[in-house]
């Protein structure tokens, strides 16, 4: 049995991480769309391209677009850095904020009205002066929607949660005088082209825990940890060694398994139980601010 063969009890064909609420959400933001002035999307500033869904690139066509990369208190702030000018240079408006801490919330306003400042102009020279720009918030579940609004309402004026799925249906939000937001359930697409999107996705906790492969996340994981943050894997886990030609993402698990004590009976690595804190060290942050891509032109 080669190491790989340790991803057994799972059958891929069952994971269902597009339930027909995220249809169903998607053709109502579709409606909607013709009130919409502005389409503003937030995504998780760890994967700022995973997390950025294409039918919102379809849905959006012909509105202004503002990005938001959010959780930036979890990110490598000079991969943040480069993914800001990376969008901007593909015509976004993008800004960098922390949801939680309120970090750049606030200065939202001023980007949707650059963003928009065509459309301020043209009702500007019809007599139009207090109408308010409409944007619709859209996002990944998962990736802090529902917490930015909040906190650039002021108010908690929606319902937050750490499990995708927890806003169900559309909410008009008054933000101040010159913005008003439509909130929308967070949605997936379809299906993804790289495997890897799929994981990343799985990363941030934005499909549902109970549907996921634990040991081929951690294996992904490892490997971009050996190429873009080896230092971790040093101080975190003892792991001397990284190279990639020299040592393995599987044997990285399994020494990181007999270090923390991750073990079957009869001294045998528990590769589901390591994988799974690996991921946890991730998610809570232990592992320090990871990014877990890079755009092409950086690779």
């Amino acid at each position: 049995m080669s190491k790989t063969d340790n991803l057994k009890g799972y059958d891929r064909s069952n994971i269902n991480w597009y339930p027909g609420h995220m249809a169903k959400a998607k053709r109502m933001m579709q409606d909607n769309i013709k009130l919409i002035d502005v389409v503003v999307e937030i995504l998780d500033a760890r994967i700022p391209l995973s997390s950025k869904n294409p039918d919102i690139d379809e849905l959006a066509k012909g509105k202004y677009r503002v990005l938001l990369l959010n959780k930036s208190d979890m990110a490598d702030p000079e991969k943040t850095a480069i993914w800001k000018k990376y969008y901007e240079d593909k015509g976004f408006f993008v800004s960098i904020v922390n949801s939680k801490t309120g970090a750049g919330v606030k200065a939202t306003t001023e980007v949707i009205q650059k963003a928009c400042q065509e459309k301020i102009e043209r009702d500007r020279k019809k007599g139009i002066l207090a109408r308010p720009l409409r944007a619709m918030i859209a996002g990944i579940p998962n990736s802090g929607k529902s917490t930015f609004i909040n906190a650039f309402a002021g108010k908690a004026c929606t319902k937050t949660g750490n499990k995708p799925g927890v806003t169900i249906g559309k909410q008009w939000i008054r933000i101040n005088k010159d913005v008003e937001l439509l909130d929308t359930p967070g949605i997936l697409w379809p299906k993804f082209e790289d495997q890897r999107t799929g994981l990343h996705i799985a990363f941030i906790g934005s499909i549902n825990d109970d549907i996921l492969f634990p040991e081929d996340m951690a294996y992904e994981l490892i490997k971009i940890l050996m190429k873009e943050y080896p230092a971790v894997l040093k101080e975190r886990y003892g792991i001397e060694e990284t190279e990639e030609d020299s040592v393995s993402p599987v044997e990285v698990l399994e020494t990181i398994g007999r270090k923390r004590g991750c073990l079957k009976k009869g001294a045998e690595i528990d590769l589901l139980k390591t994988s799974k804190l690996l991921i946890d060290d991730f998610r809570t942050l232990k592992l320090g601010r990871i990014t877990l891509e890079v755009p092409d032109s950086q690779n």
